[in-house]
């Protein structure tokens, strides 16, 4: 399953925006295969915050451990905050 974040916005800030999106895109996580990865596409994301991410990715992650995956971007935004949220696990 490919999930587009721009779908979310192109400005990802704020813990309750992250619930929010999270909670909006549950329905859609119903429909996962069971061994199914999780991909997650930044494109056309221009600001990913850590409490945005925490609330989203890192709920991902923790519920579905091993199958999520990032897909690589360029965006420093992006890249400083996964780094800073995998040092913090």
């Amino acid at each position: 399953m490919l999930i587009q974040l721009k779908k979310f916005g192109d400005t990802l800030v704020s813990r309750d925006a992250g619930k929010e999106a999270l909670a909006a895109f549950r329905p859609t996580l119903k429909a996962l295969a069971q061994n199914e990865k999780i991909q997650i596409d930044f494109s056309d994301v221009f600001t990913l915050s850590p409490s945005w991410a925490s609330e989203f990715i890192l709920a991902l992650q923790k519920e579905y451990a091993g199958r999520v995956e990032l897909l690589p971007t360029e965006n420093p935004s992006v890249n400083l905050t996964m780094e800073f949220l995998t040092k913090l696990k």
